[in-house]
């Protein structure tokens, strides 16, 4: 998969009779009094990289907090089934930050992924610690395990996120714009990591504002408050859908069409 114009992976489309890892229907989410995702139906496939796309507050990470089970849909129903499974679904959050009083190493922090297989209180077995050990070298960052997580770039900071997920060792990984605004080399060790996953069977679902690199995702879900289109990206990306979902914040230059956004990176 070439998920950006950076990136050297080329993934071919899944199929479309892949089991769904999500699914839902006439789902409302809220925040609230503020209804953020209206009457949403769709799935999300296992096996295969599902991309959400829409503008700002259209409800992508809203979309991701209930799939993780942070929140609640007001009403519909959301079936996500590895839930059930401890350890059955990762959320890699966006940070950006880290308090400097924080006093936590990078290999502290991918461990914490096994949390959920291992509760708070066990100590780690040889099979949590091979878990830590390889979520480390997938993202590159074994000779950083030391280092205090303050102390490491936003890219290596990322990886570190990408990593702890990693770890937990889920059927269902979420990532919320994995790789807005990383240099090339973090860049590509987390896209090297989501097709391996892809590989694995696992679905990853993914929160990006780049048209780009949404189109090279195998399944896409154009939000606006609600669920404007989904699908492949070719029956996705649209005009008539891109024009539905961001109205007249489209421009056309040289064959390209731009998202006008003041918070996005495109």
């Amino acid at each position: 998969m070439e998920f950006g114009y950076h990136s050297q992976i080329t993934l071919t489309h899944a199929p479309a009779s892949l089991s769904p890892a999500v699914s839902g229907r006439d789902v409302v989410l809220a925040h609230g009094a503020h209804e953020v995702l209206a009457a949403a139906t769709f799935d999300v496939p296992m096996g295969a990289v599902t991309a959400l796309i829409g503008p700002n507050g259209a409800g992508k990470t809203t979309l991701l907090h209930a799939i993780a089970g942070l929140l609640h849909p007001r009403s519909g129903a959301l079936d996500v089934p590895a839930r059930a499974r401890r350890g059955g679904v990762a959320y890699v959050l966006q940070v950006t930050e880290v308090s400097t009083s924080l006093p936590l190493t990078v290999r502290e922090t991918v461990a914490m992924g096994r949390y959920a297989a291992t509760g708070l209180v066990r100590r780690l077995r040889a099979d949590d610690r091979a878990s830590i050990e390889r979520a480390m070298e997938a993202l590159a960052i074994t000779d950083l395990a030391r280092r205090p997580l303050h102390e490491l770039s936003g890219g290596q900071r990322q990886r570190a996120f990408v990593a702890q997920g990693l770890a937990q060792e889920a059927e269902v990984l979420l990532l919320d714009e994995p790789i807005t605004g990383l240099d090339l080399v973090s860049r590509q060790h987390i896209l090297d990591t989501i097709a391996a996953e892809r590989a694995a069977g696992h679905a990853i679902v993914v929160s990006t504002h780049d048209l780009g690199d949404a189109s090279q995702a195998d399944h896409l879900l154009l939000l606006a408050g609600r669920v404007v289109a989904s699908g492949r990206p070719e029956a996705v990306l649209t005009d008539e859908h891109l024009a539905d979902a961001y109205g007249g914040h489209l421009l056309e230059l040289g064959g390209r069409t731009l998202i006008i956004d003041d918070h996005a990176h495109h």
